[in-house]
């Protein structure tokens, strides 16, 4: 395989650090925290907009490092040992980072657990975790500090709790920071990716892992400390927590925290924050792209042909000669999006249709797509800007890990598996589990299937559990159908499965579980009536048109040939996919 030498090399100036401040391979999460502050103090780290009127909060990295230690130490004091761990629970804001550095600070392990959980959930992962420590959100905090006989006592991540806020807890006098430093390969963080209601899967992720990742991404994209991120997705996701938070203390750059993807808001911090790195999941792209479009469509026939003709050259120029016209060109669109100051936004999180991925890059965005699992801590590929393949996840890290395909079919797919510094360390206290997800020889099975072409670049095709087998023998990945929807804006979901249309041959065909749009209704002169027979009756004519234009473009094989209207929209995961409905 002639694969492409990585050259740039974001951690060269980790060097002059080595020995001084850290002796590993990689430095640990606190360690960079603390280079990261020698170098750039003075610059903004953590911002939001929870000041006075909406005003901006931000901390410099002096004074977020100032936080941390104090409230490590305070931890220390109160029992907090090396492989202790504390849990964080609540809504992107800096005092959530600022929790989750100090207890690495304080040699113990975080737990981030998902916000939207119920809180019988929340405690079913708290049993299994056993923190010591759980700081908590204003709207749960009452909940969990009532609670007695539990292994953690219970602090707010809000300062509508004063006596018990992060920002408030005062060490004692005296108390210095601990010096029984964490190492690269102790884990830092256990994110719980499953099993809420049964026994939890918590993948344990170390200092190396985490800090290698953040590293090596950046070999297929500058950051710069210049740049401001936007922390929109929640926090204690792989994606956003790697991606984001800590991408950003490795450089320098500023994190902006959201709280909310209402329209309004969202457009104001990114406006106001001057947004320069978005990384979303493909359900905020679309909607924004959706916006985008209505707009430009709406100016009339004749500048909507016009705009999509410049926006058919800009795409040819930027491929041929690599110059970005279109940013200049759709200055004006960009702005009333919010988004004329990104300089890169990054896809993950899902798939995304490959006409989106390249519409943002005909309007003059450095748009770009990645992939990775919670247990690859999470990022394996990123599509590099220079070069980047609008039907790819991405180029993997050659020479800084290994990937291949696993047993794979004539047509070169098979199950994507991987070696390096960014694979997990197993599963919280289950063996067997972790064993499963190895080969014998140590490669990790994503469980996705997928190809590689000869550069290194990702093709997926789906999870294996996914995939459906028709009655002719042929392989059919439900992701590839549903991605073939993502812009058509009258559905708001869709989930492709297979269902037996003749039991005596138990043979596969393809069905599509759609939830339609508000605006399907709309359009359909139907506007608040869904759930009565005649409304519903001409969405479906109209969802029977879309399904049957997106099946001229499938093979024969791959074709739905039946449709059930959802009365209720599917449940949806922290990165915006719907959960997937497995028949028994």
């Amino acid at each position: 395989m002639a694969k492409k030498q990585i050259e740039r090399k974001p951690f060269e100036f980790l060097k002059e650090y080595k020995g001084r401040i850290f002796n590993g391979e990689w430095p640990t999460l606190p360690e960079l925290f603390t280079i990261t502050t020698e170098r750039h103090g003075d610059r903004n780290c953590f911002t939001d907009f929870e000041g006075p009127g909406g005003s901006r909060n931000t901390l410099t990295y002096r004074q977020a490092y100032e936080k941390i230690v104090k409230l490590s130490i305070w931890m220390n004091d109160n029992g907090v040992k090396k492989g202790d761990i504390v849990a964080v629970s609540g809504k992107n804001a800096p005092e959530w980072t600022v929790v989750y550095l100090a207890a690495l600070f304080a040699g113990a392990t975080i737990t981030p657990l998902d916000y939207a959980l119920h809180n019988s959930e929340t405690e079913n992962l708290l049993d299994a975790a056993k923190p010591k420590l759980f700081f908590v959100d204003s709207e749960k905090y009452e909940y969990f500090a009532a609670k007695k006989g539990e292994s953690y006592k219970t602090y707010s991540l809000s300062p509508k709790y004063a006596d018990t806020y992060a920002y408030n807890l005062e060490p004692k006098a005296g108390s210095t920071l601990n010096k029984n430093k964490v190492q690269e390969d102790d884990v830092a963080a256990i994110l719980f990716t499953s099993g809420t209601t049964g026994t939890p899967k918590g993948v344990m992720l170390t200092h190396k892992n985490l800090v290698s990742d953040a590293f090596i991404a950046q070999t297929c994209l500058d950051i710069y400390p210049t740049d401001v991120f936007y922390a929109i997705l929640p926090i204690h996701h792989a994606y956003t927590m790697l991606a984001v938070f800590i991408i950003t203390i490795s450089t320098g750059a500023e994190l902006v925290f959201g709280k909310s993807m209402a329209v309004t808001r969202l457009m104001k911090e990114l406006k106001e924050g001057r947004i320069t790195m978005l990384l979303g999941v493909p359900l905020l792209f679309n909607k924004l792209l959706d916006g985008i479009l209505k707009g430009i469509k709406a100016k009339g026939p004749f500048v909507n042909g016009l705009m999509h003709m410049l926006m058919g050259l800009s795409y040819l120029i930027k491929k041929i000669t690599g110059k970005n016209i279109g940013k200049k060109l759709f200055k004006a669109v960009l702005e009333k999006a919010s988004i004329s100051t990104l300089r890169v936004a990054i896809c993950g999180g899902g798939p995304l249709a490959a006409s989106v991925f390249k519409t943002y890059n005909e309007l003059g965005l450095d748009f770009i797509q990645g992939y990775g699992l919670t247990e690859t801590s999470p990022i394996i590929t990123l599509n590099p800007i220079e070069n980047f393949k609008i039907e790819s996840v991405g180029r993997y890290f050659y020479p800084y890990m290994e990937m291949k395909i696993l047993d794979p079919d004539e047509k070169g797919i098979g199950e994507v598996c991987c070696k390096g510094p960014m694979v997990m360390k197993g599963y919280y206290n289950m063996p067997e589990e972790t064993a499963k997800v190895f080969t014998e020889d140590g490669w990790f099975k994503t469980g996705d299937l997928g190809w590689l072409d000869s550069e290194g670049y990702l093709m997926l095709c789906g999870r294996a559990k996914n995939m459906i087998v028709t009655a002719g023998g042929k392989n059919v990945y439900p992701e590839e159908i549903e991605n073939a929807f993502q812009l058509e804006y009258d559905i708001e979901q869709i989930t492709v499965q297979g269902f037996i249309a003749d039991a005596a041959l138990n043979s596969e065909e393809i069905e599509a579980l759609i939830y339609p749009a508000d605006g399907c209704y709309e359009k359909c002169g139907c506007a608040g009536k869904r759930g009565e027979a005649d409304a519903d009756a001409k969405v479906l004519a109209h969802v029977e048109e879309i399904v049957s234009k997106i099946n001229k473009g499938l093979q024969p094989y791959a074709r739905i040939t039946k449709i059930t209207i959802l009365e209720q929209p599917l449940e949806m995961t922290t990165t915006k996919k719907v959960k997937r409905i497995y028949k028994k």
